[in-house]
């Protein structure tokens, strides 16, 4: 089995490179397997600006892969629950991302968002030189806080470490939106674009302002404020909230725009996730669509909503089965500073998929 971190890589150059690159990878069974660190070198079919970033700021290329993973964890999560959890299978992952369909938008759109964060991240955090805190000079003074009262002497300014989140911005789309064939692609490219696009103003559009005050014994003479990205937790969810709200499309007759399916339906805007082909049922291993299957999987036998075993297993009825699990338990802090558990033995009864 390959390691983990090792798939998600491989996940990332999926998502990166054109179809014809994805099928060759796909078809032999076997992903690249790489380090961040050889990315560029053992890519050569990268072209344009994602090659001149391989080439001139190759530490930038090592955040990206990071923010890719950090997306491959969010997708599992976030799709934990459903019949389709985001499986990173090689066989089956590949078939997914050739479908338009609402699956593939939300891994396009969680991808995006996860270069973007991570990015931003390593500037905040100094790790990256061609980026820093977020430059405040020209910003307008931040709004005071609901529910805070006016106090008269109570100077404002922008001031901390903020988050740069346009040079996270730009470098996810520069990396995301490579340029792709021409042709019959071409309403599947304006998808998959909107997409990368909606998962980058996941970050951008909700950040937070953050403030502490300064002054002798407690007061708030001064408020220093920053901006700081929502935790990625937080991009998850409401990423998830599109999937569900999803609208289906088709390509206009200019070839260049995409319509809303349906009669009175508004445009979908920027942050709407979109498809144009209907999802399969996942319910049984179909290698021609990416399907696993749900048989072995562990349901909810109480639950009425997609965790439940009738939704989950596609009404095939689920089966009990009695474990026996190793939890940390009898847990104490010694000082300093070292929490120290037993091993405690515990029975427990899941509900599998038949």
């Amino acid at each position: 089995m390959v390691p983990k971190s090792r798939t998600q890589l491989a996940f990332f150059f999926i998502l990166l490179c054109p179809v014809n690159i994805i099928g060759l990878w796909w078809a032999v069974g076997s992903p690249l397997v790489m380090d961040p660190n050889s990315i560029c070198r053992k890519t050569k079919r990268l072209a344009g600006k994602q090659a001149e970033l391989c080439q001139t700021q190759p530490e930038i290329v090592n955040e990206v892969a990071k923010g890719a993973r950090l997306g491959v964890r969010e997708c599992q999560y976030q799709f934990r629950f459903r019949r389709w959890n985001c499986t990173s299978h090689n066989k089956y992952f590949g078939k997914i991302l050739q479908q338009d369909i609402r699956e593939t938008a939300f891994v396009y759109a969680i991808t995006a968002a996860g270069v973007t964060h991570a990015v931003t991240q390593a500037c905040s955090m100094g790790e990256l030189l061609q980026c820093g805190c977020e430059s405040t000079r020209s910003r307008a003074p931040p709004p005071r806080p609901p529910g805070v009262p006016h106090t008269e002497g109570v100077k404002w300014e922008w001031g901390g470490c903020g988050d740069d989140v346009e040079f996270g911005y730009e470098k996810s789309k520069q990396f995301m939106d490579a340029k792709r064939r021409k042709g019959k692609s071409d309403i599947r490219t304006l998808i998959d674009l909107h997409n990368n696009e909606a998962g980058r103003l996941a970050v951008k559009n909700y950040m937070r302002t953050e403030c502490k005050c300064h002054g002798l014994s407690g007061s708030c003479t001064l408020r220093t404020c920053w901006k700081k990205m929502p935790h990625f937790r937080e991009v998850g969810d409401r990423l998830l909230e599109r999937f569900n709200g999803a609208f289906k499309v088709m390509g206009g007759n200019d070839g260049k725009t995409l319509i809303p399916v349906g009669q009175n339906i508004k445009p979908p805007d920027k942050q709407d996730l979109i498809y144009s082909a209907e999802s399969p049922d996942f319910c049984l291993p179909n290698r021609k669509t990416g399907s696993l299957g749900t048989r072995g999987r562990t349901c909810n036998s109480t639950a009425l909503d997609v965790s439940g075993c009738d939704l989950l297993c596609c009404e095939r009825g689920h089966r009990f089965e009695t474990v026996e699990l190793e939890e940390n338990c009898l847990c104490r802090f010694h000082w300093c500073c070292v929490v120290q558990c037993k091993k405690c033995s515990v029975r427990k009864e899941l509900s599998l998929c038949l």
